[in-house]
């Protein structure tokens, strides 16, 4: 009798799979292997994410939010990326304690520790699926004593689950899904009538080419926005681009420009004519913004990874810049809840003092007047709209109040952009109701829009299109600013009567040249 066969080594991924009848792998070995590998690459993806997001909190500059990162071009698997990379955030405290007393995070480990970190959430909390991936193994090896210090840390703190142990969860009212329709490659009728077929789908009252969505609805992966022809972006955010309201054939500059929504949005809006030049200091951050252009289809922007503070505003190249849309580095806190910034390890440091007068608040007010007095001192600038996604004073009417004399002195004075808009600034000085708040009570994100438009020789404000009539929306037509008649009105009420102090001009950035 033949000897039986010498039975064959286990080995579920590094060697050929077992197959059917067929010379197929069976269909459940098939979709074991299959969900194997989606888990692999979505701890690796997820890793990936979540060291640049802890990096960036701890140094307080962000590359980008949760969001952003996760839903960039590099991510494949992004809803099983996102979903991870959330769920870690949220059991963070508690898995560097657990790895921590189980001395698993050792020198060997400690340049991995964003995949360790993930790759035990995943394991201890989530799908519990091991696939031979290094760390994987690692965590397999050391799982029950980590089991036992979660027991241990539970019985410490006298709770009866893991679950007691995480704070409370941040409640997120649902908002509409805005999402603006390029111009630049398709109409909004076209997009009306492709999405109606799936989801019902209304057209915004006040932004020209937005479209409302149900809460919820999700188009990350929707052909119209793969391939540009609609962005997701929110209400309050395309406020900005039409409250500056550019002309075709304009030369614009977009001072802080990455991701770049407000760029294109600007490029739409100046239908392809005239130029922009996009600023972005950031690095990775101005990658994003070039892939934001390339798939917008603009062809009228140039970007630049440079400073837009050594921008001398007295070369002869920006003589002929009309518009500056400024939105600079800020803190964020109006959309924080988007950002999920509650899941960083900082919101907890930052409940303990008052965010809005922060050291780190105060630094960004500095820079944002600094920012601000130099987009004014460009000498053909007709309309510079500054804004922010923030909610406190000292990013928003502080910075405007401090640089109104600079401005008057320069021949500027406030405009009132959406003027039919309910929620104004702050009554901390005269003339801040011309600024324009938006807040999460009204279903948007919490942002900040100042709009200064250069007197013309007369005196009055020029609006860019004064013959169009507010209220309807046709591109690049005066819906964002209000009617000269009425600010001549509202002037000689008194509401305009801002400080005439002469001011020496400030010139505030190097001599340098720009590139």
């Amino acid at each position: 009798m033949a000897p039986p066969p010498p039975q064959q080594p286990k080995n579920r991924n590094r060697g050929p799979a077992a197959t059917g009848g067929n010379g197929r792998p069976p269909r459940r070995m098939a979709s074991r292997d299959a969900a194997e590998r989606a888990a692999f690459f979505a701890r690796r993806e997820a890793a990936a994410v979540l060291r640049r997001v802890l990096r960036g909190d701890a140094a307080r500059r962000s590359a980008g939010s949760i969001k952003s990162l996760v839903y960039s071009p590099t991510v494949r698997n992004k809803r099983a990326t996102f979903a991870l990379v959330c769920q870690t955030l949220k059991y963070l405290p508690i898995l560097k304690e657990v790895l921590g007393s189980s001395g698993v995070l050792n020198s060997k480990w400690k340049k991995q520790e964003e995949l360790v970190i993930v790759t035990a959430y995943d394991i201890l909390f989530g799908q519990g699926i091991a696939v031979s991936g290094s760390a994987e193994e690692l965590i397999m090896l050391h799982k029950d004593n980590l089991r036992r210090a979660l027991e241990r840390i539970c019985a410490k703190r006298k709770v009866s689950s893991v679950e007691d142990l995480l704070g409370k969860e941040t409640a997120v009212k649902p908002k509409p899904r805005f999402l603006r329709v390029n111009t630049l490659k398709t109409t909004t009728e076209s997009v009306v009538e492709e999405l109606s077929k799936i989801h019902m789908v209304n057209n915004d009252d006040m932004v020209p080419d937005m479209l409302v969505l149900p809460p919820g609805t999700d188009l990350h992966s929707h052909p119209l926005v793969t391939n540009g022809k609609v962005f997701l972006q929110g209400k309050a955010s395309c406020m900005v681009a039409v409250a500056l309201c550019p002309k075709p054939g304009w030369k614009v500059i977009d001072a802080c420009a990455a991701p770049g929504n407000k760029t294109v949005h600007l490029a739409a809006l100046m239908k392809g004519e005239g130029s922009i030049i996009a600023c972005e200091l950031n690095k990775e951050r101005a990658k994003t913004l070039q892939h934001t252009v390339r798939r917008s289809g603009a062809n009228n922007i140039q970007t630049v990874n440079g400073d837009f503070l050594d921008i001398d505003s007295n070369d002869p190249s920006y003589a002929e810049v009309r518009a500056i849309l400024l939105d600079p580095s800020c803190s964020g806190s109006g959309i924080s809840t988007e950002r999920l910034d509650h899941l960083l390890p900082s919101h907890s440091r930052d409940d303990q003092d008052d965010a809005s007068t922060s050291s780190r608040v105060m630094k960004l007010s500095a820079f944002q007047k600094k920012a601000l007095s130099h987009a004014l001192s460009f000498p053909s600038v007709e309309r510079v709209v500054y804004s922010t996604c923030s909610i406190h004073q000292a990013e928003n009417e502080d910075v405007v109040n401090a640089v109104l004399p600079l401005a008057t002195s320069l021949g500027f004075e406030l405009a009132t952009p959406f003027p039919a808009w309910h929620r104004r600034g702050l009554p901390v000085f005269e003339g801040s109701e011309l600024l324009l708040r938006t807040d999460p009570e009204d279903g948007l994100e919490g942002f900040f829009i100042a709009l200064f438009v250069r007197k013309a020789a007369g005196g009055d404000v020029e609006p860019p299109n004064e013959d169009v009539e507010l209220g309807r929306k046709e591109p690049n037509e005066d819906v964002a600013v209000e009617p000269r008649r009425e600010q001549v009105r509202r002037r000689r009420g008194g509401v305009r009567a801002f400080s005439s102090l002469r001011l020496s001009r400030m010139i505030l950035c190097s001599k340098r040249g720009f590139w």
